[in-house]
């Protein structure tokens, strides 16, 4: 609802006052003050501003000598007593307040039927530091903050194009929260860019609270199905990567993270760590967690499968229990799952002095009391072990925690119906998989639809100089996906 600025200052301040609770919340600051013997006021939200700069700002201001206002008192103000650059000119004092809250100093002068916006906002945020789910050995140990501005100028310190393009937009009726979207306009598909923008743009609701995770539901829904659609990142040189390559990256303020889009299964499992060692050395270290990633789904439900084959092959004979348990091993998998779970949650919760006194106590002492006592089989507590390493070693944690759900899923086909069930359930987790898209991006792809090239890469890291193409073939399937839609 606009509000032009009426030319009365005390008019202008009563309904501020009125909008804003001045005499009731404690943070909203009315300085009032005298411009050039002209009555004026400076309106902030207490911790949002700059002390330094708005003294300043004040100082100059109050040194306005009479009668200076008159004609052009408005521009005259802004080029000769403002030092500062971030200024901008509002005749809606409703828009006014809105940039008022979201930290930005108000001038209002009597008289004078525009209100000047200096923005000498200072948002609380704390230091840049690596980020826990994303560390490497060598490489940046600059991660995301709280603060999307900041955020944007890590990427843009790695990316000096001009075209380098951040959006800014906002969603929430109440919490108007800050969104940039962030791509390279001559390399980011032109619809993909528009259809990021037209979903925020369809955000009807009053606020943000969760920032980033908020806004994916919102943009990329919510079903049944668990499997992330849109990857989250903590370091800017992965996000500069990704937009290199014809992604659009989303930063929400508040969120210490940008979220990637779109991405496939692949995005998932790949980790910046190969990319800080050599190219075998990083194909090695792709292989190997794509083999604990797999492993982690499989072990189980094929190592209970074969224990209750009849006549197994004389090669197999080593496999099965050595020991019998009064709890049945189908239940001491359930249980067993479970409590990984809740270990991993309670280390989560524990502050950090203790938490390796908890994994000690979780994962050895219960584990080794309970085979001691016979609840538990030494193979069962091995192959969750097995399980546990897979799954800590997927580098995206919404990933791990959707193929979680996919091998219970598994483990319970398994349990009931030995190889049909696991057939079955392989059959429905992977047509899962392949029927889920990233705005209009298969989810298998290049695998499905099969791309020879873009298998490649994934396969194999690939040395630095040799990647002369970027995949333009997302943008292509994208496009055809969705004209078919």
């Amino acid at each position: 609802m606009a509000a032009a600025v009426d030319k009365h200052l005390e008019t202008n301040l009563e309904l501020i006052k009125e909008r804003l609770g001045v005499s009731i919340t404690f943070d909203v600051l009315i300085r009032e003050i005298c411009i050039g013997e002209r009555d004026a006021a400076l309106i902030f939200i207490d911790g949002f501003i700059k002390d330094r700069e708005t003294v300043a700002i004040m100082r100059t201001l109050m040194q306005i000598p009479r009668g200076e206002l008159g004609v052009n008192g408005l521009e005259k103000i802004i080029k000769r007593y403002l030092p500062y650059f971030e200024i901008e000119v509002s005749d809606d004092l409703e828009d006014a307040i809105d940039q008022l809250l979201a930290g930005p100093l108000l001038l209002l002068i009597d008289g004078m039927t525009s209100v000047i916006v200096i923005d000498v906002r200072e948002y609380p945020v704390r230091g840049i530091e690596e980020p826990d789910l994303e560390r490497v050995t060598r490489g940046s140990r600059e991660g995301f903050v709280e603060t999307a501005l900041f955020n944007t100028n890590l990427v843009r310190r790695r990316i000096r194009d001009p075209r380098l393009r951040f959006e800014a937009l906002q969603a929430g009726e109440r919490s108007k929260t800050d969104i940039f979207v962030g791509y390279i306009e001559d390399i980011a598909d032109a619809s993909l860019v528009a259809e990021v923008k037209q979903r925020i743009a369809r955000i009807n609701r009053d606020a943000l609270p969760m920032g980033g995770k908020n806004l994916e539901e919102y943009i990329l829904g919510t079903s049944f199905n668990p499997l992330p659609v849109t990857r989250y990142t903590e370091r800017p040189d992965v996000a500069a990567a990704h937009m290199l390559e014809g992604h659009v990256c989303i930063f929400v303020d508040t969120s210490p993270f940008a979220m990637i889009v779109p991405v496939t299964a692949w995005h998932f499992t790949q980790h910046a760590e190969e990319y800080f060692q050599n190219p075998p050395v990083g194909t090695y270290l792709r292989w190997v967690r794509t083999i604990g990633i797999i492993l982690s789904m499989l072990v189980i439900p094929v190592w209970y499968a074969l224990v209750n084959t009849p006549n197994l092959p004389s090669w197999l004979d080593w496999l099965g229990p050595k020991e019998l348990s009064v709890v049945p091993i189908w239940l001491q998998f359930i249980i067993l799952e479970l409590g990984l779970d809740l270990i991993r949650m309670a280390l989560v919760h524990t502050p950090s002095a203790l938490a390796t006194s908890l994994g000690i106590v979780g994962a050895i002492l219960l584990g080794d009391l309970a085979v001691s006592v016979g609840i538990f089989i030494p193979e069962t507590i091995l192959y969750i072990a097995i399980v546990a390493i897979g799954t800590f070693g997927t580098p995206s944690l919404e990933f791990a925690l959707a193929l979680r759900l996919f091998r219970f899923f598994i483990l319970v086909c398994t349990f009931l119906f030995n190889w049909i069930g696991l057939g079955v359930s392989l059959l429905a987790s992977f047509l899962a998989f392949g029927l889920t898209k990233s705005f209009g991006l298969p989810y298998l792809w290049p695998l499905v639809p099969f791309n020879g090239p873009a298998l490649l890469r994934i396969v194999f890291r690939y040395p630095i100089p040799q990647i002369t193409m970027r995949p333009k073939a997302i943008a292509g399937k994208r496009d055809r996906d969705t004209r078919r839609k």
